[in-house]
């Protein structure tokens, strides 16, 4: 403590010369401020008007710009009884679950290769299974890579051989 009056005592000259200097630079720096902003009072003001001008301006365009879609959602209780569809003779027919697993069929693509047996296009297949034409199409081809066939007809006599579909 002895050392810091010892050293304010020695330096007191400069150091309320410095403190005079940085109050009178405070002074005219404020001074400065004050004298541009009267001198400059309308640019200012032109420039606070543009910049609020311009902010409404992006919200008013990001409002207006939003589409007013409404999505309404349409849920419809759909009834399937698979059982009326099929004739007698397929009613006591049961797959071969080993076979079906070691050629990884799924149980989508079972469901087209028996639409398939019943001569149904593809079209018919995308309605009867409520899925796209696209995505019909993509389980055939699965079908014909797994069962090693190149038209629907092989597909289908191939599956029946191997006790797949009925």
């Amino acid at each position: 403590m002895a050392g810091n009056k010892n050293f304010l005592l020695r330096n007191k000259g400069p150091i309320i010369y410095s403190i005079s200097l940085a109050f009178l630079l405070f002074l005219l720096k404020w001074l400065e401020l004050r004298f541009i902003i009267f001198d400059h009072s309308f640019e200012i003001y032109i420039g606070f008007i543009a910049v609020i001008f311009t902010a409404l301006g992006i919200w008013l365009a990001l409002k207006l710009s939003k589409p007013k879609i409404e999505t309404v959602v349409v849920e419809k209780e759909v009834y399937v009884n698979r059982n009326e569809n099929q004739p007698d003779w397929q009613a006591g027919f049961v797959p071969d679950t080993s076979l079906v697993s070691q050629l990884e069929l799924s149980k989508r693509e079972l469901e087209v290769l028996s639409l398939l047996a019943q001569g149904l296009s593809n079209q018919e297949i995308a309605a009867e299974l409520f899925v796209s034409l696209s995505t019909v199409k993509t389980h055939i081809q699965n079908l014909f890579e797994k069962l090693d066939a190149k038209r629907r007809t092989q597909a289908v006599e191939r599956a029946r051989r191997l006790h797949i579909i009925p």
